[in-house]
């Protein structure tokens, strides 16, 4: 099954390039050589890439590797498209973003990325024949997760996809974590605010106005089981035979159709 998507390029536009002058683009052939063999696939589903290259060859070499190992790949070649594609919810995680894209480069991608502060984490890495200590500064200053410099490596390139994979799936786990901690925090609260209860029968009413056994709703709320007993005050009036202790069997919690049942 071919994961590779390809959106062609608009009509009349102009491709760029941060090739510095003398940089041979047939160097980046390099890629078809020896490759390692790694899986993008996870447990559930391949991991999606973005390839935004506007280098023709190029794009279709990335493209080619990270499929034949596993990965889903869609590919453009500017970078108004390739902001277009990371800012749906369910775009691809992990972008490999050329730097100098024409109508908006990587750079530019990576800022607008990073100003949402409810997007969804995707680990971007830099593709680039800019290769000084300031170009790489730059690069993690906009937002960049990894910086590659051409001609790109097979091995270096599956070896950083992977890691930033790793990245992305320890970044879902902790997104998933913390909605959990949160509506727990949640059940706290609505159990620490005022409840109505029944004065006669001590009954709790929740939000959808149903009245209910009090040990049913904490259960309910927070999963907490009771044991049923009898406390000293309450054993000393029935063992001194007052007859004004009305003694009730214990009711548990049942779990077969959601309500509690009386013990026989």
């Amino acid at each position: 099954m071919n994961n590779l998507t390809v959106v062609s390029e608009p009509e009349g536009l102009q491709s760029g390039s941060d090739s510095p002058p003398g940089h041979n683009a047939d160097a980046d052939e390099s890629m078809t050589q020896k490759e390692p063999f790694m899986n993008g696939e996870t447990t559930n589903s391949p991991t999606r890439v973005l390839v935004a290259e506007d280098h023709a060859a190029t794009r279709f070499m990335l493209s080619s590797l990270l499929e034949r190992h596993g990965y889903q790949v869609q590919a453009v070649n500017d970078g108004y498209m390739a902001q277009g594609m990371l800012a749906v919810p369910d775009g691809p995680c992990i972008a490999l973003l050329d730097w100098g894209l024409p109508r908006q480069t990587g750079l530019e991608i990576c800022r607008a990325v990073r100003r949402q502060p409810q997007q969804r984490f995707i680990y971007i890495i830099i593709v680039t024949a800019r290769d000084t200590v300031q170009d790489l500064a730059e690069a993690f200053e906009a937002g960049a997760d990894d910086f590659i410099r051409k001609p790109c490596d097979p091995v270096e390139i599956l070896a950083r996809l992977r890691s930033g994979q790793r990245i992305v799936e320890l970044e879902h786990r902790l997104s998933a974590r913390i909605t959990e901690c949160e509506e727990a925090l949640d059940n706290v609260r609505r159990l620490k605010r005022l409840l109505p209860i029944c004065m006669y029968c001590k009954k709790v009413r929740d939000d959808s106005q149903y009245w209910q056994e009090i040990e049913h709703y904490i259960h309910q709320e927070t999963g907490t089981d009771f044991s049923h007993g009898i406390c000293p005050d309450c054993m000393a009036e029935v063992r001194a035979g007052l007859g004004t202790l009305e003694v009730k069997r214990p009711r548990l919690i049942g779990f077969n159709a959601g309500a509690p049942q009386t013990q026989k």
